[in-house]
């Protein structure tokens, strides 16, 4: 369950489509919130070699604090009570958004796909999709083209998507699940995808390889069916099961999550056939790019499992400037 959820935001509208989203899973967890803003510095070779005017900085610095101090106020008018603290850093954002994720015993980030820099043809933004891919914990995504004001009526879920593939890895969504399920009298669509067996052949299939390739995807469907039905005793009530038969998960998972018009997607970060040394198995990812709802993903892995990237290696051995980050006390 999660303790503690950090939301980065940069003073944009599009950053602030998560926060009703922020509510939903800070009420229905208790979690407290931690509401981060980092002040930028400029990456012009040009900029970066003029001296930097002290009182352009502390106005910079004030008018970061007031903000952060704003949002704190439109939460509890969205009657969050849960503890709200806020956190004020200097750098590049994205990687001292993960820094803090490491460093301050955070469990979820809560983020906008886009933010400051604006809509664009990407499904989410560089820096977003940095955070994403070094944070190594769970994560939720807000897509700011369906952004929608902050109140207390306007927080809630009516229909969830859990796609499921009968792995232990998978369930670790339920638990969490079944919270959001009776928090917001959601309705749960459980969804799992059948895949076609893979028989390459040069020529067409023999009447056996096709009788052969029917009997497995009738087995693996009727051991979803019980798989389904055994976990219905352990979830709300207001439940539905799809069992799809597809050559592609992923795109099945998608069209399904369109057609059923669902308001928010969970799953876990890892499945039954993920390589576990990555951040996120195939569905996760495709997911991340290729999504239109809002999306949970649930971490299964401590980051010790998760490998780093090899140019994340090599970066981090390089000396880097320790800056203290500015906190503001928890408002309860």
């Amino acid at each position: 369950m999660f303790h503690r959820i950090l939301v980065p935001l940069d003073g944009s509208t599009l950053a602030e489509c998560v926060l009703p989203h922020v509510v939903a899973l800070a009420e229905a967890t208790d979690a407290a919130v931690t509401l981060v803003h980092v002040v930028e510095q400029t990456t012009s070779s040009e900029q970066q070699a003029r001296p930097i005017d002290p009182l352009s900085w502390r106005f910079r610095q004030a008018e970061a604090k007031s903000y952060l101090n704003s949002i704190t106020s439109q939460l509890r008018e969205a009657d969050l009570r849960v503890p709200i603290d806020t956190v004020l850093l200097e750098g590049q954002p994205a990687e001292r958004i993960v820094e803090l994720a490491h460093n301050a015993d955070v469990d979820l980030i809560a983020l906008s796909s886009h933010g400051r820099t604006g809509l664009s043809g990407w499904n989410v933004s560089s820096i977003v999709q940095r955070i994403l891919l070094r944070a190594y914990t769970s994560v939720f995504i807000a897509r700011a083209y369906q952004d929608k004001p902050l109140t207390t009526s306007s927080s809630g879920y009516q229909r969830i998507l859990v796609p499921l593939d009968g792995s232990q890895r998978a369930e670790y969504v339920l638990p969490l699940l079944g919270i959001l399920a009776e928090k917001h009298r959601a309705k749960i669509l459980l969804a799992h995808v059948v895949a076609q067996p893979e028989m390459p052949r040069r020529a067409p299939l023999t009447r056996e390889e096709t009788e052969l390739g029917q009997r497995l995807i009738e087995l693996n469907r009727e051991y979803m069916v019980g798989y389904f039905d055994h976990l219905k005793s352990r979830l709300p009530e207001r439940i539905e099961t799809q069992i799809l038969v597809d050559d592609n998960t992923v795109a099945a998972l998608h069209s399904l999550a369109e057609g059923e018009a669902v308001d928010l997607v969970i799953l876990t970060a890892h499945g039954y056939s993920a390589i576990r040394k990555y951040p996120y198995g195939q569905v996760g990812i495709s997911f991340i790019t290729y999504g239109t709802t809002p999306l949970l993903i649930i971490q299964d892995l401590p980051q010790k499992a998760l490998e780093a990237e090899a140019a994340e290696g090599v970066s981090s051995q390089e000396t880097q400037p320790v800056r203290t980050p500015i906190y503001d006390k928890p408002s309860i």
